[in-house]
């Protein structure tokens, strides 16, 4: 009897913990400054409106050397080809990736200041640009023609956002032996499209690593395709 009455009494002499609540807001303002580095080509007849192709880099030519976004690409195509183009090509900086709303600033500065065709811009890129290319078609599914990402990462939103891009004709690029970016973010989000996009391809080569864009950029057919496209109403 002694020991329940002890109990109770331990019980009835523990302190209350009683929660105060309290809401309220909070109002910041972040202020970011980025700066790109960029080459812009201008077709040789820039008389009349004319397509904007804008090619993203790999990691390997980040920096603020603007040569080396003419080491692979359109840039390096333009060293003995023509294009009836504008072809925009940002470097991103050293410590940093592409940004899909820097992006999309830059664009418009080009766009402003150039006689651009709004219904014919492209947007292209290998590797971690393949990468920035996904997430800047789908930031601004409206602003592209056609769309050609290459051995690029996909991250979790496009995958879950799929068919935000269903307007935007694709060819897709990737190399089977890829020990960089796994094939299977191709495959994987080719999948997720193929359903909602009528006009998509996914081509990997059996026999290439990471580079599987030098046969592509090399090559003037990756340019027909984007120049005959131009963008749904």
């Amino acid at each position: 009897m002694s020991r329940i009455f002890f109990i109770a009494i331990l019980f009835l002499s523990m302190p209350s913990f009683a929660q105060k609540v309290e809401g309220g807001s909070f109002k910041t303002e972040i202020t970011l400054k980025k700066e790109l580095g960029y080459l812009l080509h201008i077709p040789e007849n820039a008389n009349g409106r004319k397509p904007l192709i804008i090619f993203l880099h790999g990691s390997g030519e980040k920096g603020n050397d603007l040569e080396k976004v003419k080491i692979h690409g359109p840039f390096k195509y333009l060293k003995s080809h023509k294009l009836d183009a504008y072809v925009l090509a940002p470097q991103c900086p050293e410590d940093e990736y592409w940004d899909s709303e820097t992006l999309y600033r830059l664009i418009n500065k080009i766009i402003r200041e150039n006689n651009i065709d709004k219904s014919r811009i492209y947007l292209t890129g290998l590797s971690m640009g393949g990468w920035g290319a996904w997430n800047l078609a789908f930031a601004y599914p409206d602003m592209f023609a056609a769309l050609v990402p290459i051995a690029g990462f996909v991250d979790r939103v496009p995958m879950i956002e799929n068919c935000k891009i269903k307007n935007i004709p694709i060819r897709i690029y990737h190399g089977l032996l890829d020990d960089v970016v796994n094939v299977n973010y191709s495959i994987d989000i080719y999948k997720k499209l193929k359903p909602c996009n009528t006009d998509i391809e996914l081509e990997i080569f059996d026999d290439a690593n990471h580079d599987s864009w030098t046969r592509v950029y090399d090559n003037e057919a990756v340019y027909k395709w984007m120049l005959q496209q131009r963008k749904k109403d």
